[in-house]
């Protein structure tokens, strides 16, 4: 299976710390891959490093065969080609739902309203928010909004996702809408990396989980073996905590 996105020796500091201690990762094509660990072993960092939204120190990154951290490099392209959503919905207040999800193509891309709205009203239908779509984001509930957060990001066309602890933000009951979402794109055959608490999702739909720990890729397996036979101790730790 060729990488869709390849890391090696990713390294990443804030000051003197190193919160990315040498990563390698490779995430195939139509892959979901998920990082999970404590808060503060650099999950969210080696997402952000990923997209380019944090220059890394030291290493490669190759999307498609290309070495995208070159120095140099406008990292723009490359965050049209690889989406990624935070916990934080980031939605414009005064902009209604669909406005939103708008802005960004119509910048980058130069396209109309009119181009673009056949293809964002079919969004929303897709996750249930048809009848959401002229709404403000305090009319939302946090899980309405964080889809709307989604389909912005794909609205962009990316060819592959990264998603950043996006449930953590939300009521319980919330959840699981904004995991089916997750679930969707997984069938569609969207390429993903997740950082997530959601065990019992990665479990369920992760081709690989990896388990992060003080900056490093302590251990990474397919979903079942990792949760059922770890075999670092560190690993075997964190799983008894949160599970």
């Amino acid at each position: 299976m060729n990488a869709k996105l390849s890391l090696r020796g990713v390294r990443k500091r804030f000051g003197d710390l190193e919160v990315c201690k040498g990563i390698d990762l490779d995430v195939a094509e139509g892959e979901m891959v998920c990082l999970i660990g404590s808060s503060g072993s650099g999950k969210s960092t080696l997402l952000r490093c990923m997209n380019l939204l944090e220059p890394i120190d030291d290493g490669e990154i190759w999307l498609d065969g290309v070495d995208i951290a070159e120095p140099g490099l406008d990292p723009q392209p490359i965050r049209q080609r690889i989406g990624i959503v935070f916990q934080s919905y980031n939605l414009f207040p005064h902009m209604s739902a669909v406005e939103n999800v708008m802005l960004a193509p119509r910048r980058t891309k130069g396209l109309s309203r009119a181009d673009l709205m056949p293809r964002i009203s079919q969004l929303f239908e897709k996750f249930g928010l048809a009848d959401r779509m002229q709404h403000f984001p305090d009319q939302l509930s946090g899980g309405q909004q964080q889809r709307v957060a989604i389909i912005r990001a794909l609205a962009m066309e990316p060819e592959m996702m990264l998603f950043d602890e996006i449930t953590s933000a939300l009521d319980p009951e919330l959840v699981g809408e904004v995991l089916d979402v997750l679930r969707e794109l997984r069938q569609q055959g969207m390429t993903m990396v997740l950082a997530t608490h959601e065990m019992g999702f990665a479990r369920e739909l992760a081709d690989k989980v990896c388990f992060l720990d003080a900056g490093m890729i302590l251990e990474q397996a397919p979903a079942e073996q990792l949760f059922s036979a770890p075999k670092e101790e560190r690993t075997k730790a964190f799983l008894a905590r949160v599970l």
